[in-house]
């Protein structure tokens, strides 16, 4: 009787927490009370009441979205040791991605330190190539990646002999190093040369950004020598070829920069993972592809065997991807910036996890070549490759995936699913990579269609897994412990406001497109509960607009002395209550059950991703970007935002009361003019200075607290008024800001029914 096979991976369903579930529920139907006593008393009341009643029916509307997506939450458990036991010999080439787009905003430095987590994972590395994407063609990534190298020959075997669990020397090397749980004889030597070895790399990288040592451009830099990083051609080199099957090596190292120039759409990352999924296809052609953020290390050295495990052990649900959660570990003490994601990783990727998938996240996420290359689930792969093969021979490859011999003959590979063989020389493939990767090459082929990282959206990654599970695929979720990946959360709330835009523009593009998940549910094999939980992602920015309206309405109704919520005699006020009251101990709950303090939840609460903050700044603007597009006044741009190195604790401490700033910018007008007019109303109130209110319908308690509330979450913006510096709103903001409020007082009526 044959062995069993031995188990890679299990797929359980996840407990809920009573109490989470009954205050979920219990929210609910506060929220259909509310709903309910709007309608019933809609006809008393005027245009206030209509307003604060289409509100709360999107607030509504957006918890019923979330309910549904935790519905049935899942997890996956892998069995690593079980595919070493088994597989090891037959385990699968992976090709993984790393890409930067610009060398002052993204540090070399912090590429470099994801690039050596990669080439240090437990994987056999003669079936590893690590490929960076260099958006910004820039001579200083390629120095650093070579100096790199040099340092890896050293650091790779370094951590595989010891076994050392975080791979990032840069993470590795901090304040509190994280050390063998043995100290073997000669451990404590090596650890202290490491240590040496990877200073004198970062002082070599450093002198390099600053000047100080001038890059040699008559050697591998001689292709840079004047170059244009916005029009330049194609630069392609092979830092380190692997030739032997040694355990403890280093796997293939190739830097790319692929060709720009000023008449040719270049989409940004989109067009950066075509390339590099061309490049990698043309030279080592594995059938499962990693891609990671330049910021994004591997923080758990057997990441390739997990997704290995999900990859290969799923035989009845083939999954496209695996995508790791997005986790950081540069979160200050308290978490000023709001940007821990403990809310998204305990309960929306689970429920994700056990529709169709989690979304793809951009980083973190291996995936199957065949699937980028446009594969359904349901296709016959020997069809469709021979239907490419066709094409190729009668000249009619253009169609797909362009006019490049050695592409389609590795695609046909992929798509019959044939045993890849290791290329022995790199350097024999580079011409072919040249071709692929020349900015024209994508021309009137079905790259960015359908074949390869989707356009039309600068959050890509969203668009990109919304196609590949229209097309039936599912996804899978890893979250193993330690976490997979490890980044670098934004430092200051200028980053997080300049993602934020960029994130809710790239959403609302879907949105409002032929790629709306409603037409893929419809039309294509995207589930329904999946089409929710992408419509819930992609509404994200339009939150907005219901946020701005109900933070207007308490100042309104102060001003002209009406009303918005039922007096304080009115039972019904109770339910009002009861929905604000319920909803933050929910939050306040998952917070204190993740370890957290009361003083972060209050941070998450103002600046964290479902604030008021972030909702009447950077998506406001983001929604405003978008309308400007679809009424072809502008078009959309993708800004990189800056990454910071901080490993030691006590430079996050330092900076801990200096992370809220602001600028000139007119993101922050909106939120100052909003606070501006609530310090107008409270006055207004506590003066006496309202106009007469009909009857018993003037503003009351309700409307008072509702004020002081608002003023409250935009606490930040009261302290930037009486800041200094950066850490102050500028004078033009405050004046633009007041100019705002005194025009929205004006049009307030001085007279009301409502």
């Amino acid at each position: 009787m044959a062995n069993p096979q031995p188990l890679l991976c299990e797929k359980a369903p996840l407990k809920i927490n009573g109490l989470q579930k009954t205050l979920e529920i219990a929210i609910l139907f506060f929220f259909v009370c509310v709903l309910v006593y709007r309608l019933l008393s809609l006809r008393d009341h005027g245009f206030v009441w209509l307003l604060a009643f289409t509100c709360e029916s999107w607030f509504a509307f957006n918890w019923v979205l979330t309910l549904i997506i935790q519905w049935t939450p899942v997890e996956y458990k892998t069995y690593p040791h079980n595919l070493l036991q088994e597989y090891v010999i037959h385990l699968p080439p992976v090709d993984m991605f790393v890409t930067t787009a610009d060398a002052k905003l993204e540090p070399p430095i912090i590429t470099v330190n994801t690039v050596l987590s990669l080439l240090a994972v437990d994987y056999p590395t003669h079936k590893l190539a690590c490929y960076v994407s260099d958006d910004g063609c820039s001579p200083l990534t390629l120095y650093s990646l070579i100096e790199a190298s040099k340092f890896a020959k050293l650091w790779v075997p370094f951590c595989k002999k010891y076994h050392v669990q975080v791979r990032a020397p840069l993470r590795y090397f901090s304040d509190n190093p994280i050390l063998s749980s043995y100290s073997p004889s000669g451990f404590l030597q090596e650890w202290t040369k490491m240590k040496d070895e990877y200073e004198k790399l970062c002082q070599k990288i450093e002198d390099a950004v600053q000047n100080l040592a001038p890059l040699d451009f008559s050697r591998d830099n001689v292709d840079f020598a004047h170059i244009d990083s916005r029009n330049h051609p194609t630069i392609i080199k092979v830092i380190w070829e692997t030739k032997e099957r040694i355990s403890n090596g280093l796997p293939h190292l190739v830097y790319v920069a692929r060709e720009k120039h000023p008449n040719h759409s270049h989409h940004y990352k989109a067009g950066a993972m075509n390339a590099l999924t061309r490049v990698s296809g043309v030279m080592t052609n594995a059938p499962f592809m990693l891609n990671v953020d330049c910021d994004m290390y591997a923080n758990n050295p057997k990441i390739v065997l997990h997704a290995m495990c999900l990859l290969l052990g799923f035989k009845h649900e083939k999954g496209a991807f695996v995508q790791f959660p997005q986790m950081f570990y540069n979160i200050l003490k308290d978490d000023p910036c709001g940007s821990k994601v403990d809310e998204a990783v305990k309960k929306i990727w689970p429920g994700l996890a056990g529709i169709q998938g989690p979304f793809y996240a951009g980083t973190g996420c291996f995936h199957r070549r065949k699937v980028i290359y446009g594969s359904s689930l349901t296709d016959n792969e020997g069809i469709l490759a021979s239907k490419i093969h066709i094409m190729c021979t009668n000249r009619l490859n253009k169609e797909c995936l362009g006019n490049s011999p050695e592409l389609i003959r590795s695609a046909t590979q992929i798509l019959l699913e044939e045993n890849i063989d290791q290329p022995d020389d790199l350097s024999c493939a580079v011409d072919a990579a040249y071709q692929v990767a020349h900015s024209e090459f994508e021309h009137d082929t079905l790259w960015g269609k359908k074949v390869g990282w989707v356009y039309g959206s600068v959050t890509e990654d969203i668009l990109t897994g919304m196609k590949i599970h229209a097309r039936g695929w599912k996804s899978i979720l890893c979250m193993p412990e330690p976490p997979g990946f490890l980044g670098t959360a934004p430092s200051t709330i200028h980053v997080m406001l300049i993602q934020r835009k960029r994130g809710v523009t790239g959403l609302l593009e879907i949105l409002f497109s032929k790629n709306c998940p409603i037409f893929a549910t419809l039309y294509a094999k995207l589930e329904f509960r999946q089409c929710l939980a992408y419509l819930w992602i992609l509404i994200w920015g339009l939150h907005s607009i219901p946020d701005l309206c109900y933070a207007l309405l308490p100042a309104y109704c102060l001003i002209t002395n009406s009303h918005f919520l039922p007096k304080v005699q009115e039972p019904a006020l109770i339910i009002f209550a009861a929905v604000f009251l319920i909803k933050h101990l929910n939050t306040l709950h998952s917070n204190l059950d993740s370890g957290r303090s009361i003083r972060a939840w209050w941070n998450q609460l103002t600046v964290g991703p479902w604030s008021k903050i972030l909702s009447l700044t950077a998506s406001l603007f983001g929604v405003i970007t978008v309308v400007f597009k679809l009424l072809g006044i502008s078009e959309v741009t993708f800004e990189v935002t800056q990454k910071e190195q901080n490993s030691s604790s006590s430079d996050q401490e330092a900076t801990y009361d200096a992370r809220f700033t602001f600028d000139e910018s007119p993101i922050f007008v909106p939120a100052t003019a909003l606070l501006f007019l609530h310090f107008t109303a409270l006055v207004t109130a506590a003066l006496g200075l309202q106009p007469p209110a009909h009857g018993v319908n003037g503003a009351g308690l309700g409307e008072l607290m509702c004020s002081v509330w608002v003023v409250l979450c935009f606490w930040p913006f009261v302290r930037g008024l009486f800041g200094e510096g950066k850490y102050g709103i500028p004078m033009a903001t405050i004046v633009k800001s007041a100019v705002l409020a005194l025009l929205f007082m004006h049009f307030c009526p001085k007279n009301t029914t409502s």
